[in-house]
């Protein structure tokens, strides 16, 4: 512990109250860039699949692929961030996808385009690491998890029009015309960004490029205890979400047999359940800690997962109690995420990109091996892997909770990172 004199001399002032809501709509602009990605070619699956003459389950390792590259390219940026100030790494990492979203465009394999989806979500992640960081530069600890919700009502407004969009520039034009709209996207955020985002991190040389002492700071952030239970709880907890988002399609449109337009439909009404937690959560946050409600949360999502599981293996499960029952799950991890994020970088806010950047590898790394797993053992293997990390995350809470002697809430109680 230290004092917050010592290490805070980098960090930007909060944003002041004339500004806080303009803020958080530039911060949100970030955030939807991935959701874009993933939600807008969703619809696209069974096209792609038959102009590569493959299956979808095969199209749906581009999806696992991205969220691989997305979690990687997250501890690329971390150090990024904080040595060169917010926006610079955002410029270098969008410019990047910008370009790999043409290149999928004209993709002419599968593994082209699974390579080139890779690629841009490499360049794509900064965006939301740097959004999550900016949190901790712009507002003070305690409106954290609140503002986390409002961020993640912008992710959740993604889903209900992305795949929208998506079916319909394939009906006019073809699939590739997605990843057009994805660069065109991504400009316009690049162009805002620019112009109308203030610098959130001022520059720190201090903080040291080389791997060792990356590694060691990142090892730093890792080991803490309350970092640590709440980025992997919260972490396996979300992985619901990401299952839910490679998995739908193969359990709606193969296992239920709906067209492309039910589809979309079923996904933005699910999707408004995750959407309908993050606003649940603002309200709440009035009367309880986000510990209280984290915990809340995961049981509902562990008891949702588990009615969900045994009722598939009783075959009592139709197409309406399915979409039930995935309403009240995301709607859990719409409680979950937010409060997971802000107890895990409480104490961080110099340090917050390289936090932030730990926080999104883990989480999105952890969804990314579950999506694989829905890929390798194809619909019937969604929900038997989601309840099981819903499960596993309130193992891990339980557990970790024992281990943190304090839990961090307040910018006085912010921790020193090695450099």
């Amino acid at each position: 512990m230290s004092h917050p004199e010592q290490h805070k001399q980098n960090t930007a002032p909060p944003a002041g109250r004339l500004h806080g809501s303009w803020i958080i709509v530039l911060l949100g602009a970030l955030c939807v860039v991935t959701p874009f990605a993933v939600d807008m070619y969703l619809p696209a699956f069974s096209t792609i699949a038959k102009e590569y003459h493959t299956t979808t389950a095969e199209i749906s390792f581009s999806l696992s692929t991205y969220f691989i590259g997305f979690a990687l390219g997250q501890m690329l940026y971390g150090p990024l961030l904080d040595r060169y100030g917010r926006k610079r790494p955002l410029y270098v990492g969008l410019a990047v996808y910008i370009l790999c979203s043409i290149g999928c465009a004209s993709a002419p394999s599968l593994r082209a385009l699974v390579a080139l989806r890779f690629l841009e979500a490499l360049g794509g992640c900064v965006a939301q690491v740097g959004a999550i960081a900016m949190v901790r530069d712009f507002f003070p600890v305690k409106e954290s998890a609140k503002i986390f919700s409002l961020l993640f009502l912008m992710i959740g407004v993604s889903p209900l029009l992305a795949p929208t969009i998506g079916s319909l520039l394939i009906a006019a034009f073809g699939w590739r015309w997605i990843f057009l709209m994805l660069a065109t996207i991504a400009t316009v955020v690049l162009a805002v960004t620019f112009f109308f985002l203030p610098e959130g991190h001022q520059p720190d040389p201090t903080v040291s490029l080389k791997p060792g002492p990356m590694a060691r700071s990142f090892w730093t952030i890792f080991k803490d205890p309350q970092f640590l239970t709440y980025t992997l709880a919260g972490g396996f907890s979300f992985a619901g979400l990401l299952g839910f988002v490679s998995g739908s399609s193969i359990l709606f449109m193969e296992g239920f047999h709906v067209g492309t337009k039910t589809f979309g439909i079923i996904f933005a009404v699910l999707v408004m359940g995750f959407i309908g937690g993050n606003q649940i959560n603002i309200f709440l946050l009035k009367k309880f800690s986000s510990q209280q409600i984290f915990l809340a949360a995961l049981i509902l999502q562990v008891l949702t997962g588990a009615i969900f599981f045994a009722g598939l293996q009783a075959h009592i499960v139709g197409l309406k109690v399915t979409m039930l029952l995935f309403f009240i799950f995301l709607a859990s991890i719409g409680l979950t995420f937010p409060n997971s994020a802000a107890l895990a970088l409480a104490p961080y806010s110099s340090h917050a990109g390289r936090a932030s950047a730990l926080l999104g590898c883990l989480q999105n790394g952890t969804g990314a091996l579950i999506s694989m797993g829905i890929a390798v053992l194809g619909a019937n293997s969604v929900v038997l892997l989601l309840s099981s990390t819903a499960l596993v995350a309130l193992a891990i809470l339980l557990i970790g909770r024992r281990a943190i002697p304090h839990i961090v809430e307040n910018e006085e109680q912010d921790l020193v990172v090695m450099h």
